[in-house]
């Protein structure tokens, strides 16, 4: 069984036990928080439910493992012949969760 939730801008297909990285949520390691909204489910055998655009009644379940930060992005803009550089760099705050159940 899987589903697709969006959370932070993104679809993730998670199941049960999948570690993933998430866009940063406020919480504590080791709490509970509820993803979501759940935009379709499936049993793995080809029954799907798809929403429109969410399913009602439906949740995914997580546990925070870790809170921290992505890779380094570099930023490097420069104007040719106008002796102009500006290098940036942006690490991303990420939490880890580890997906405990699909209602």
């Amino acid at each position: 069984m899987f589903a697709v939730v969006k959370t932070g801008g993104k679809q993730y297909k998670v199941s049960q036990g999948d570690i993933i990285d998430i866009e940063k949520i406020d919480g504590e390691v080791g709490a509970s928080v509820e993803l979501g909204p759940v935009l379709l489910t499936s049993d793995g055998k080809g029954a799907a439910e798809i929403g429109k655009p969410e399913l009602e009644g439906k949740s995914v379940s997580a546990r925070i493992i870790a809170q921290g930060k992505g890779e380094k992005v570099v930023i490097l803009k420069h104007l040719k012949r106008k002796d102009s550089r500006k290098k940036q760099g942006h690490r991303q705050r990420l939490t880890t969760v580890e997906i405990v159940s699909i209602n």
